[in-house]
């Protein structure tokens, strides 16, 4: 059974971690095992518990106790579930709850690139996105367009901060991903995959090119919000791949290109 507290205490150290936590502090990079994260309304949530995170306790609108949020609640068990007005809850969190239910989870350990690749065809690198609108934008286009796993370098920002999983409508619980080290290229190279770089170089493939199509294992590079790609991640690429422009636009927002990318670039042989 749930445990139905209302909140009459903004200070109550149970609420810290919605009221006074920031990401990183949920994070919790000194003792990863002890991370959380903030999954938020109810549909965002189911997708968090389906793929086997656990929930530590709810903040929920009142109203929504018997409404939208009772079978979230039903399956998460005896934890505890702050309630408390609309009014109330958005001076405690500083935003309006989507749905009026928010849940904080306990994070998972990360896989590594070669479990999270083994057999997949098709997958996205990240390297240094750090707008978590972007990453969560682009992990919903990964999963929509059946890329099977992202890695990401150290430099982007976490699928699992608040807005990232908004974002993403809980698809980054759905994709597999992970973050890399430095020899990423080298791990996929070893994997069987070649790997193509979306960048406005001169020296490019068309993103149509039908040699990309008929890769059987493709990685598909996208760069950080401005800057692009390094060039060093460019030269170590098999491919540099540039999406055509028209009406002097110059490039596409990185979340756009991604999906661009992973349409044109999907698997044709099957």
């Amino acid at each position: 059974m749930p445990d139905i507290i209302e909140i009459k205490d903004f200070s109550a150290p149970e609420l810290d971690v919605y009221a006074r936590f920031t990401e990183v502090q949920l994070l919790n990079r000194e003792f990863p095992e002890k991370g959380m994260f903030i999954a938020e309304s109810p549909k965002v949530i189911e997708r968090a518990l389906d793929a086997g995170y656990e929930p530590v306790s709810i903040l929920v609108e009142d109203k929504h106790i018997e409404g939208e949020a009772k079978d979230v609640i039903a399956r998460c068990g005896d934890i505890p579930v702050f309630t408390a007005a609309f009014d109330v809850l958005k001076e405690l969190t500083g935003f309006p709850l989507t749905r009026g239910l928010l849940c904080a989870m306990r994070r998972k350990p990360l896989l590594s690139t070669e479990e999270i690749c083994a057999g997949a065809q098709r997958i996205a690198v990240l390297e240094d996105v750090m707008n978590p609108t972007n990453i969560g934008a682009i992990i919903r286009s990964a999963a929509a367009l059946s890329i099977e796993a992202v890695l990401m370098t150290n430099g982007c920002s976490n699928p699992l901060y608040r807005r990232a999983i908004r974002v993403s409508m809980g698809t980054v619980f759905q994709v597999p991903w992970t973050f890399v080290g430095e020899n990423w290229q080298d791990e996929l190279h070893k994997m069987g995959f070649k790997t193509a770089a979306m960048a406005l170089c001169d020296d490019t493939k068309c993103i149509d090119d039908e040699r990309l199509a008929k890769e059987e294992k493709l990685a598909i590079v996208l760069g950080t919000e401005g800057d692009g790609l390094a060039a060093k991640t460019i030269s170590d690429c098999d491919y540099t791949v540039k999406i055509p422009m028209a009406n002097g636009v110059d490039s596409l927002n990185v979340a756009a290109a991604s999906a661009v990318a992973f349409w044109e670039l999907r698997n044709h042989n099957h």
